[in-house]
């Protein structure tokens, strides 16, 4: 019995042998024929290293085919990752060199420990050795296992600080957009654009990947070279952006921000005290203005294509290149000021404010009302309104008014009795030319009453662009705002403005809408276009500061400085007439009747009052020195109301086009809380239309010195040598705006 059990056994153990011998011999013949040539392509695939190849970033030109961004030959210390997988061996290779490249062993471990390089290429640990120490270093390679001298092109910006905001600057790739890139297929060791045209540009300015397949053995050394790729070159890029222009707009922006300043604003007197004290008693007689901030925007009105695009406080594009370690990017950049407080908007840096500048536009709005009235049949040409210095809205109740419930009371800017400007019968053509606000007021509730309290002002001047972006190739533009229904109740979920405000759109906010205040903002740029559209009879450019996308390799000029665009080969073919957005109704009478008005601010007359006193335009004084030669202009100035009605935080607009069709410029200003439009903005036009005729000359645009990087100064400070176009705006008058 007990043979009987072992051979029952034994054949158990043999029918399992079997099976498991039959197993093995079934999964070796999948993987020999079913899997056979995707094992291959595994093993095969160990056996290669693909390492990417970084084009060279394409440079950026000015209209004139000035080079505002190169590329220069750096030398970068960098090591192979497999040579330092192990702890041990990583330790002992940075201790070898942190003397020799003067970075500490915790910087280099930062740099391992980094999810911002790419683990496909070697880990630069310091950029930009010199020479000396890159060859010293080659020269101890069997000391220094693994580590790689890699020629890396850096970003140089040779007319720096010029048109910093317009051309921008480069960075790492951040934790934040990390993701989006290696989508897109960029290695992390990569820098990017980060503002202005490096960013708005990137994909251009990039170029397209090449690769290098290397065969390696079985400890990830180097056998062969498989196979090469080469990158293909970033496409180089041109401005509309005249560098002349450019900076003689920075050069008047700065050097008028600074005379601003040393001005000072009245602390008037209060009428219902009988004139025994101050309306603002806290505050003394006269408070300096702080003109901290401003921008100038000129453009082609005919093509739309962007002149210059300046904007104060500036920056130097250099610095992103530098190194801004040890605080020194805190210092430029400070979030938080000597108190340790925020710090103010009125001091960002990185902010354009010609497309950026949230501002209420002032009495240089009006120009869109005055449009709207006629476009719609609202008010002729032949129309008169009494002005009498205040106007009292019709359509409220009147116990409302009575009990202070409601404003109903509205006044025309002080003259210098300290009483509002009173400026008797004003057609739509006197209206502009001596800024008489009860004559918008009016308008603004005429809108409401007679258009069945519809938005027909929204309509009209959204037409011209306004709450909506201008499209030009720059990152982070704002739209605007133009208030109605809507906006309200968004600011009053957002607690910009309270429930009661929020709960709908009122008359009132339309007499306010209509002198360019109230909830309304939008930027010098849109303002820019508006006035544009005057100018040209209706048309809505898109700004373009695109002028020319060439193949990459424009070879350079044999002037320094300069790239020969005569030589390049055009990648997208150029819209040198620019893209119309929309075209507006523009019939001879309307356009006629406005820029009759613009015309008279520059050159007068102004209005006798009932009184028999004469009342200059807003812009005549200033341009009586402007050169008989010069561009002839229209314009208006706007003064808008600031923070707590002080005097002093008001801010100084100007707009002004050309209504010679040969030279179609179209300028405008923002000066913030610089005082009255015709002393803080108008003048930098004007200075600006009297370079652009040729009777100022401008000074000549020069490569930069070399940047000292150990006295980085917060912000670059440019002047203008011949002020005399300025003259004129110093004068003994209080204008009307």
């Amino acid at each position: 019995m007990a043979a009987d059990r072992r051979g029952a056994r034994l054949g158990v153990l043999a029918i399992v042998g079997v099976l498991l011998f039959g197993l093995i011999g079934t999964r070796l013949w999948f993987l020999q024929t079913v899997e056979q040539e995707s094992l291959q392509e595994q093993v095969d695939s160990t056996k290669l290293r693909r390492v990417p190849l970084l084009p060279e970033r394409g440079r950026i030109f000015d209209a004139d085919g000035r080079i505002l961004a190169d590329n220069e030959r750096v030398l970068t210390v960098a090591v192979d990752r497999e040579v330092i997988r192990r702890e041990s061996d990583r330790t002992e290779l940075f201790r070898r060199l942190s003397g020799w490249i003067d970075q500490p062993i915790e910087a280099m471990e930062e740099r391992w420990d980094s999810v911002l390089y790419s683990q496909l290429l070697p880990l630069p640990l310091v950029e930009d050795i010199d020479e000396p120490t890159a060859t010293a270093l080659q020269e101890r390679v069997e000391d220094l296992p693994g580590v790689q001298i890699v020629e890396e092109a850096r970003r140089v910006y040779p007319y720096a600080p010029l048109a910093s905001h317009v051309v921008g600057y480069m960075g790492r790739i951040t934790a934040e957009t990390k993701d989006a890139y290696t989508e897109a297929g960029y290695q992390l060791n990569e820098r990017v654009g980060q503002f202005g045209i490096e960013l708005s540009m990137e994909r251009e300015l990039h170029g397209e990947w090449g690769e290098v397949v290397y065969e390696v053995d079985n400890a990830g050394r180097i056998v062969r070279e498989e196979s090469r790729t080469p990158p293909i070159n970033g496409k180089d890029v041109q401005l509309t952006i005249d560098l002349d222009q450019q900076q003689y707009a920075e050069q008047a922006l700065q050097s008028q921000l600074r005379f601003r300043r040393t001005q000072t604003a009245n602390n008037p007197l209060d009428r219902e005290t009988q004139f025994t004290s101050r309306v603002f008693p806290e505050y003394p007689e006269e408070v300096p203005y702080k003109a901290p901030a401003g921008s100038v925007v000129v453009m082609n009105y005919e093509t739309g294509h962007v002149i210059a695009l300046a904007t104060y406080p500036t920056f130097d594009n250099r610095w992103f290149e530098s190194d801004l370690s040890d605080g020194r990017f805190e210092e430029l950049f400070p979030a938080v000021d000597e108190f340790g407080e925020p710090i103010s908007p009125d001091e960002s840096i990185l902010v354009n404010r010609a497309i950026q500048g949230q501002y209420n536009l002032g009495s240089t709005f009006k120009v869109f009302p005055a449009y709207g009235a006629m476009n719609t049949g609202l008010m002729g040409t032949n129309d008169y309104h009494v002005d009498r210095g205040t106007y009292r809205m019709e359509s409220v109740d009147q116990d409302l008014c009575a009990a202070g419930l409601v404003r109903c009371v509205y006044r025309n800017a002080l003259c210098g009795n300290g009483l509002p400007c009173v400026y008797g019968a004003v057609d739509m053509e006197t209206s502009l030319a001596v800024s008489s606000d009860t004559f918008y007021y009016s308008l603004g509730e005429r809108f409401m009453t007679e258009n069945d309290f519809q938005p027909v002002l929204q309509q009209q001047v959204r037409q011209f662009g306004f709450d909506e972006p201008t499209g030009i190739d720059l990152p982070f533009e704002f739209g605007g705002t133009v208030p109605d229904e809507e906006l309200k109740a968004r600011y009053a979920e957002l607690g910009v403005i309270s429930e009661a405000e929020g709960s709908g759109y009122f008359t009132g906010d339309n007499v306010q809408m209509a002198i360019g205040q109230g909830l309304l903002s939008a930027t010098p740029l849109q303002l820019a276009v508006g006035y544009g559209t005057i100018g040209n009879y209706g048309f809505v450019m898109k700004p373009e500061i695109i002028k020319a996308i060439y193949e990459p390799g424009v070879p350079d000029a044999v002037e320094p400085g300069y790239a020969d665009v005569s030589q390049g080969r055009l990648a997208v073919e150029s819209n040198l007439n620019g893209e119309v957005v929309r075209q507006l109704s523009m019939p001879e009478d309307i356009h006629g009747e406005i820029e009759r008005g613009l015309r008279r601010v520059i050159t007068g007359p102004g209005q006798v009052n009932p009184q028999g006193a004469y009342r200059s335009t807003t812009g005549e004084k200033l341009f009586a020195t402007y050169p008989s030669s010069g561009i002839p202009l229209a314009g208006k100035t706007g003064t808008a109301q600031g923070a707590g009605n002080y005097p002093w935080n008001d801010s100084s607009a100007f707009a002004a086009y050309s209504i010679d069709r040969e030279r179609p410029y179209v300028a405008t200003a923002y000066l913030e809380k610089a005082g009255y439009g015709a002393r803080a903005a108008a003048p930098v036009v004007k200075c600006v239309f009297t370079q652009l005729s040729g009777a100022t000359a401008a000074d000549p645009v020069v490569l930069s010195d070399p940047l000292d990087t150990n006295d980085l100064t917060p912000a670059p400070s440019q002047s203008l040598r011949d002020t005399s176009c300025f003259e004129g705006q110093f004068t003994s008058f209080v204008p009307a705006d």
